[in-house]
């Protein structure tokens, strides 16, 4: 078995056990223009700007209800009822996450958190285009670089997931290439792309009862004299992952840190509570018999 100490809590940073986690998959998607950056006076209206294009390709992806629309990406989720008690049973105060992190309304791709992260997302996560701010120019940009995060889960599979995104891209009439266009593409092809992807890591997912499950269980009961909240998936991914699915071998997560840690932002940081009670649940699992 694989204990991973990894990730945030429950956002009411109860003890917490946390038996899979999202693969994920990135892609760079770069729609191209003219060669170089051209005056907006001069070419306005006649040079198609590549800023333009690639906003609209994204948009295309996602309805207004930030589903995604491309067929079949969603395919093989089924949540039975038994998933779904087990996702109801988390003390989500979902009024109290949305005040916390300041928007009104969640996407509806399920009608909670915990159902929303057992299905595949699409995500993008920045995008570049000219420039802005006091480097602003008025200019048609030569290119628009969007780089996108697609957080993958076990029943779907993760290679056909980037195929039905690069079909789509090509439906909307892209040709799509690897690195720059030549010039004898330019002169083709009205509407270029490169489209590039890497596959991280794979998803995973164990059994409330399983072994390791249940003795990790007692460790934190016994640590903190209550049950553990114990979710399904988390909706990040591990980077430890390709050692699980290498191995075969159930694995569990033994989050420690306060959920409001601005993970991967700034001012990442940790409640000295929660570095407290983290090594009483190192303390906890390593003195817990089987």
């Amino acid at each position: 078995m694989l204990i991973i100490f990894d990730g945030p809590r429950h956002t009411s940073n109860r003890p917490t056990l946390t038996f899979g986690a999202r693969g994920i998959a990135t892609i760079k998607l770069k729609v191209f223009g003219p060669k170089k950056p051209q005056h907006s006076g001069h070419y306005g209206n006649y040079i198609p700007n590549p800023a333009c294009r690639l906003v609209q390709l994204l948009a295309s992806m996602k309805d207004e209800d930030g589903r995604v629309t491309i067929p079949g990406f969603y395919d093989g989720i089924e949540l039975e009822q038994k998933t779904r008690r087990i996702l109801a049973s988390i003390p989500d105060d979902e009024n109290e996450i949305k005040r916390k992190i300041g928007f009104s309304e969640a996407d509806k791709v399920a009608g909670t958190l915990q159902e929303a992260i057992q299905y595949p997302s699409l995500n993008i996560r920045g995008m570049t285009a000219g420039w802005v701010g006091k480097e602003v120019r008025t200019i048609i940009p030569s290119e628009a670089l969007a780089e996108i995060d697609v957080r993958l889960v076990p029943e779907t599979d993760r290679e056909q997931l980037i195929e039905l995104i690069r079909a789509h891209i090509e439906q909307r009439g892209y040709y799509l290439i690897k690195t720059q266009p030549t010039d004898d593409e330019r002169a083709r092809y009205p509407r270029i792309a490169s489209f590039n992807y890497k596959i991280s890591y794979r998803a995973f997912r164990t059994p409330f009862d399983s072994e390791v499950g249940l003795w990790l269980n007692k460790a934190l009961v016994r640590a903190f004299a209550e049950e553990p909240v114990k979710k399904r998936m988390s909706g990040g991914s591990i980077p430890i992952s390709p050692f699980i699915t290498t191995l075969n071998i159930p694995a569990v997560t033994v989050p420690t840190v306060n959920s409001d840690n601005n993970q991967h932002s700034p001012n990442e940081n940790l409640r000295m509570e929660n570095y407290r009670d983290g090594i009483m649940t190192f303390l906890a699992i390593l003195t817990q018999s089987f």
